[in-house]
């Protein structure tokens, strides 16, 4: 099988200054031109999703510490000042104050199961970060690669209109010399002013795919920027990593596949915790009071000073079969996040397969686009000669022309759909961060 290997960023270097001070709060894109990982460290600097997850997760991890507490005291304080009125008149102020502890002695590892569950969930909720910044990275990847596109359709479309515009000038300067008839020069306007056409679509394209990029990175899409090309050496067929292996790796790293594990852990834990808490549980309890009664009251004009300790026992006998149901809920969800694991590992297989499989495809087509271009190109220059000597007609040298600009689109596309398909490897896997900050450390070295 061949092998692949999904370095993401090819050799572009990660900048560890990429990111600016003030990403947050600035209004305008950063002067410079901006390669991709740069781009992408501005875009998670701003980014509002990124941010709700990550809010999101900071929310787990608190909850799960709250979790804790259940292991230490709980101690309760009071205080009381009470004015008595009686036979229409008032009396004298009574003054009080307690200081109560309790703590939970055994309850058969209900607590740690408590704890489990939301240790996993918070895992849970980072797996779902990191999930959620893979996605953006790709979308950001994706617009990268879009706007890319669009400005070689626009640096193809003008070169094709200046090789037009040749063709309408040798035409004009042959009908004057006799040599063709005016159909010749007509031709050529026409297909002047259809390279022109496609100038302008192609701009227009590029300032859509430039406002899309703009607004990934939640900049006003009538702003400019400036990013830096991809290198052009990039997806040949000697990498290193084969089909098996990115299933394996994607088993350690894909993030909605070890979601799945932690919720599944979650609801192992929420079901014994269900079920736990139908058995008894042994708790510590002590008490300090102090009061200060008025002389008219009982055992009047004292301080009087109470305090209690004791062991208490407690069980939940019968709650209506609420406590029932409740345990074969959890069995049930438990049962469920069992499946939804399996699903979630099929769909990741797929998703390997699928992107491996395109990114071959995608180093094929490349290939054979580039071919196919150098092939349109020589066709579009000896066509051309042979027009200005008489050998061809001014069809042929449109319908080479025609070629010519096919094969640059095709090519164009080709190029940067690669890219693409290789950052999609990278996402079905689990690893652009990952290989981000691989990129990053290899060029430090």
């Amino acid at each position: 099988m061949k092998k692949l290997l999904f370095l993401l960023m090819g050799s572009v270097p990660f900048a560890a200054g990429a990111a600016v001070d003030d990403c947050m709060t600035r209004t305008t894109v950063p002067d410079g031109r901006l390669n991709l990982p740069q781009v992408i460290d501005l875009g998670l600097c701003r980014n509002p999703q990124t941010a709700a997850s990550y809010m999101a997760y900071e929310s787990s991890r608190l909850s799960k510490n709250a979790n804790y507490a259940n292991y230490l005291p709980s101690v309760n304080a009071s205080a009381s000042a009470s004015l008595p009125y009686r036979n229409e008149a008032w009396g004298d102020w009574s003054y009080g104050a307690s200081l109560s502890a309790s703590y939970l002695i055994f309850d058969f590892g209900k607590r740690l199961s408590d704890l489990n569950q939301a240790a996993a969930s918070w895992r849970a909720a980072g797996f779902d970060y990191d999930e959620t910044v893979q996605n953006y990275i790709y979308g950001v990847i994706g617009a990268y690669y879009a706007l890319l596109n669009a400005d070689a359709d626009v640096v193809s479309a003008q070169s094709l209109l200046t090789v037009a515009q040749t063709a309408r000038d040798t035409a004009q300067k042959k009908f004057k010399a006799g040599a063709v008839a005016k159909a010749d020069v007509l031709k050529a306007d026409t297909t002047l002013a259809s390279r022109e056409l496609d100038l302008e679509r192609a701009k227009n394209n590029r300032e859509i795919a430039k406002g899309t990029l703009l607004n990934k990175l939640s900049f006003p899409a009538d702003q400019d920027i400036e990013i830096a090309d991809m290198p052009s050496d990039f997806g040949t067929p000697q990498e290193t990593k084969s089909l098996d292996e990115l299933f394996a790796q994607a088993q350690k790293t894909r993030p909605d596949l070890l979601r799945a594990t932690a919720n599944k852990d979650a609801a192992w834990h929420r079901r014994n915790s269900t079920f736990l808490s139908n058995l008894p549980s042994i708790s510590a309890s002590g008490s300090l009071q102090w009061s200060d009664t008025p002389s008219e009251s009982f055992n009047a004009g004292t301080d009087n000073v109470s305090a209690s300790i004791g062991i208490r026992a407690s069980m939940p006998l019968f709650a209506g079969f609420a406590n029932l149901y409740n345990a074969r809920a959890a069995q049930v969800n438990y049962e469920r996040a069992l499946e939804q694991e399996r699903a979630a590992a099929d769909n990741a297989s797929l998703d390997v397969f699928a992107a491996y499989q395109n990114y071959k495809t995608a180093q094929t087509v490349l290939k054979q686009t580039g071919a196919l271009l150098a092939s349109a190109t020589e066709s579009e220059r000896v066509t051309a000669g042979m027009y200005k000597v008489g050998r061809a007609t001014m069809l042929d040298w449109q319908t080479a022309q025609s070629e010519l600009v096919s094969a640059q689109k095709q090519n164009n596309a080709a190029k940067y759909d690669l890219f693409t398909k290789r950052a999609a490897v990278a996402l079905a896997v689990g690893e652009i961060k990952a290989e981000l900050e691989g990129e990053n450390t290899n060029e430090e070295k």
